[in-house]
C-alpha cells in the first residue's frame, strides 16, 4: 500500500467516524491523526524500521 492509498483509507475512516459520531469535529480527527503519526515515529525510532514498513505491518494486523 502506498501513501496515497493509506491516505485514502484514512479519509474513509474519518468519514465513517463522523457519520457514526456526529459531534466529532475535524479538530478531533486531526488530533487523533497526529497521535497516530507520533506513535509511528516512536516505533520507527525504537525499531529502526521505515515508516512504510511500520504502516504495512499495522495494515496487515
Amino acid at each position: 500500500m502506498n501513501s496515497d492509498q493509506l491516505e485514502g483509507k484514512w479519509k474513509q475512516v474519518k468519514g465513517e467516524f463522523k457519520q457514526k459520531y456526529g459531534k466529532l469535529t475535524d479538530d478531533d480527527v486531526t488530533y487523533s491523526e497526529g497521535k497516530f503519526e507520533e506513535m509511528i515515529g516512536k516505533i520507527q525510532e525504537k525499531t529502526g524500521k521505515t515508516r512504510e514498513a511500520i504502516k504495512k505491518e499495522i495494515q496487515d494486523w
